[in-house]
């Protein structure tokens, strides 16, 4: 390894047009943003900045002077430098939107209900509760009777309830709005950066007889997507999966919102999304792959043309688009003999993608994307041999160059990049993470095999599910490692800093300094390494991770009841003592209920033994039919009507599609849940059923489909006895859980499933007085909770204390 660049070479290097007229051209669009001039104006400037560059150049060559891409005089590059600005601006200015009856926009905010025809653009984005589309307009009717051709594309939201694909043509009815913003987030500038300008917030989706419009090439790669998504999900389970998706696919939708703030506490959200990490794995493997098969050239061909297919599946954002560039770029110069300059390859990359999208500037990620990789370029190298300078003072060079190596990689890289990053992060989300530096050197290691051992369990799994699952159990153990290792890091107190309101002026004053002091110091201080993470550190960590899982999941010949925090819901998970588990309704949110599952259910056996319907309401099983596509049932008990609530009918579809067996529940029906524990259906009736679990002398009581018939029946608890464990029903609504009920039955502890905030007022003030004196546990306080008997003891566990 050669020494670092002294500060000669690398102001030379700063010399070269290329990296000074690709920042004049976004300096540009930053000025154009500020300044209200027309297209025609920016070009007639960028125009005599053109005729003063052929001017000075010929004026420079008629005296003797040579020019060349190396040896620019001044006076051509300042020219060149305000032609590109000009430019920039131009290009600002012409991809601004004409607001017109032509254009979508110019029918938001109107009282009247619009119909819009158009293409969806984008696979669908699921979410919990709704789906956005991403339509590209042809037409809208505003209700006279004919349609009007416009430009311009919108994002509606609609009902989870369909499947869409990429291409469709579809006719959206509903209200056109301005997209909103707040003190917090601007939710029209973020759409804007996309070309988005326009938002249905609530739209009736009608599909149009016209097949797919979209592009062929498009729709195969985006089906394969699907198809890809399809398979981790049967491969692994949540959250694992969900992690997965993100990493190799770029959908990270399917992670649950308190792990994904874990992610962004520890500083290792990098992970989750796509970026030039990943893309410097994948070219690693395109580039070894290809190189081995039909030689160095047109391995590098392939590699890049590998990479630019991987942009397009994973969704191409701004980072990711980056990164691909960054590295196609990269393997192109290493071919043709060049030694590439990172500043000016970063340069130009940001600028072609401004000549693509002008708005990109304003993109968080970009942003992050290109400061992460300034730092990179900058003090990677610098601080690598300074750890080796360092080191060699103590042991022997070779010694000292192999034990700096992962010292770098897994700390000072991350070092280098978060520097750079660090004033755009707090401007951003006013907040910064103090235990990323701790956190990365541990978790970063393992990502190569999280991403490698990862992808190739879901390749095999595209050809062959079976021998996929087998490679799932290799890959399995890394991604659980990170997820398990984000999380401890997480609950370090102190990890984050919260900054409040941060201003421009001092980011702009931090890199002033920051580069100030690069380019005008003879050396660069030596770093001194924090933390050296080793492979025994990281295979001691997975075996402890296996080993607690195995350990969490084995039988222990108890009953286990875990009243998952699924919101304001129930979704009830039983371990019985032979090892069986049984699901009672799910709650509204796949991401939150198929967390809760996948990691309590053993990876090997992603396997339900009886799904138990007790309330056909919407909130309770919204979660259901997807959720179960990860998590399948061998056999469902199923009390209330069909006709209830739409996630029901669906369910019922998907249930009678897989060929699951269901029987409907009856009054004094009980389920054999083994070792003498059984699950007896009290009382059935349209809204859903009252279940009661007794093991011996342990009893609870889940009344999650009562209603007043079912009250009455049971002489409000006189017919039930007391119970060791009682579930509040409709999250502790008066009307279902009146005093007499709770005293007749006499818990011990009362359940609570509510979630955080209700906006229906829930739980009742007049249930929580009732409960005065009873023991009383919440989902929205405690989290999930465990309720453990042996049939004469009972234990109880918490998320929380």
């Amino acid at each position: 390894m050669g020494a670092p660049d002294d500060l000669q070479t690398r102001v030379s290097r700063l010399t070269f047009p290329l990296l000074w007229c690709s920042l004049a051209f976004m300096a540009g669009i930053l000025l154009a943003s500020r300044v209200g001039l027309s297209t025609q104006v920016w070009l007639i400037l960028a125009g005599m900045a053109f005729i003063t560059t052929i001017v000075a150049f010929v004026a420079i060559r008629r005296a003797g002077v040579l020019v060349s891409p190396l040896h620019v005089p001044t006076s051509i590059l300042a020219a060149l430098i305000l032609f590109s600005g000009f430019l920039g601006a131009a290009r600002y200015q012409a991809v601004q939107p004409k607001v017109d009856p032509f254009f979508i926009s110019w029918y938001n905010d109107r009282e009247y209900q619009v119909l819009v025809s158009g293409t969806l653009i984008e696979p669908p984005d699921y979410r919990d509760s709704y789906t956005n589309l991403k339509v590209n307009v042809e037409s809208v009717d505003t209700g006279n009777d004919e349609s009007l051709p416009v430009r311009g594309t919108i994002l509606a939201r609609v009902d989870s309830d369909h499947i869409y694909h990429y291409g469709d043509h579809v006719r959206l009815r509903g209200y056109l709005k301005t997209p909103p913003e707040n003190e917090d987030f601007s939710y029209r500038e973020y759409l804007a950066l996309h070309g988005i300008h326009s938002y249905m917030p609530s739209a009736q989706v009608t599909y149009l007889p016209f097949g797919q419009k979209g592009n062929p090439a498009l729709f195969l790669v985006y089906k394969l997507k699907e198809k890809a998504l399809d398979v981790v999900y049967q491969l692994f389970p949540d959250p694992e999966a969900s992690l997965l998706a993100g990493i190799l696919l770029g959908i990270d939708t399917g992670l649950p919102a308190d792990l994904q703030q874990a992610f962004k506490n520890t500083g290792t959200a990098h992970i989750i999304a796509i970026s030039g990490f990943n893309i410097a794995i994948i070219a690693g493997l395109f580039v070894t792959a290809f190189s081995r098969l039909l030689g160095p050239r047109r391995g590098a061909i392939l590699a890049v043309a590998g990479i630019a297919a991987y942009t397009i599946l994973v969704g191409a954002d701004a980072a990711v688009v980056r990164a691909a560039l960054m590295g196609g770029l990269s393997l192109l110069a290493r071919q043709v003999g060049r030694r590439q300059n990172g500043l000016n390859t970063l340069s130009f990359v940001g600028a072609v993608m401004a000549v693509l999208n002008p708005l990109v500037l304003w993109d968080v990620g970009f942003q992050l994307s290109f400061g992460a990789t300034l730092g990179l370029i900058l003090y990677a190298e610098p601080f690598q041999q300074a750890a080796v300078n360092f080191l060699s003072r103590h042991m022997p060079p070779s010694a000292a160059l192999r034990t700096a190596q992962p010292i770098s990689e897994y700390f000072l890289f991350t070092l280098a990049a978060q520097l750079t990053t660090l004033p755009i992060m707090a401007y951003h989300f006013q907040r910064i993470s103090l235990v990323s530096l701790i956190a990365n050197p541990f978790i970063l290691p393992a990502q190569p095999a999280v991403m490698i051992l990862g992808g190739m369990a879901v390749i095999i799994g595209l050809f062959y599910l079976p021998l996929g699952k087998i490679a799932a159990l290799i890959a399995w153990p890394f991604v659980s490692y990170t997820i398990r290792l984000v999380e401890l890091f997480d609950r370090i107190p102190y990890g984050v800093v919260v900054l409040g309101e941060f201003s421009l002026l001092f980011v702009i004053l931090f890199y002033a300094a920051l580069l100030t002091w690069t380019f005008a110091a003879d050396r660069f201080n030596k770093i001194r390494p924090a933390l050296k993470p080793t492979i025994i550190a990281s295979t001691l960590a997975i075996v402890a991770i296996l080993t607690w899982r195995t350990a969490l999941t084995a039988p222990d010949g108890r009953l286990h009841l875990t009243f998952l925090n699924v919101g304001t819901a129930d979704g009830i998970l039983i371990e019985t003592p032979a090892g069986r588990h049984i699901l009672i309704n799910g709650g509204p949110s796949t991401s939150q209920l198929s967390d809760e599952l996948g990691r309590r259910i053993p990876p090997l056996s992603r396997q339900l033994d009886w799904l138990v319907v007790a309330s056909t309401q919407e909130d309770q099983v919204a979660a259901l039919p997807r959720t179960l596509e990860r998590f399948p049932p061998r056999q469902v008990l199923w009390a209330g009507k069909t006709e209830a609530s739409f996630p029901a009918r669906q369910l019922e579809d998907w249930l009678t599609g897989q060929s699951i067996p269901i029987t409907n529940a009856e009054t004094g029906q009980t389920l054999d849940l083994g070792s003498g524990a059984i699950l007896k259906v009290l009382q059935t009736n349209p809204r859903g059923a009252v279940l009661l679990i007794e093991w011996h002398g342990f009893r609870a009581l889940l009344p999650i489909g009562v209603n007043f018939e079912a009250l009455t029946e049971l002489d409000y608890g006189k017919n039930v006895g007391n119970v060791n464990v009682l579930l509040l029903a409709e999250s502790g609504l008066s009307l279902v859980n009146p005093p007499e009920w709770i005293q007749n039955l006499r818990p011990q502890v009362v359940i609570l499933s509510v979630e955080a905030g209700n906006q229906q007022g829930l739980p009742s003030e007049e249930t929580i007085q009732a409960l005065q004196g009873y023991s009383l546990l919440r989902t929205d306080q405690q989290g999930w909770i465990s309720i453990t008997s042996d049939g004469g003891q009972m234990w109880i566990e918490a998320e929380k204390p």
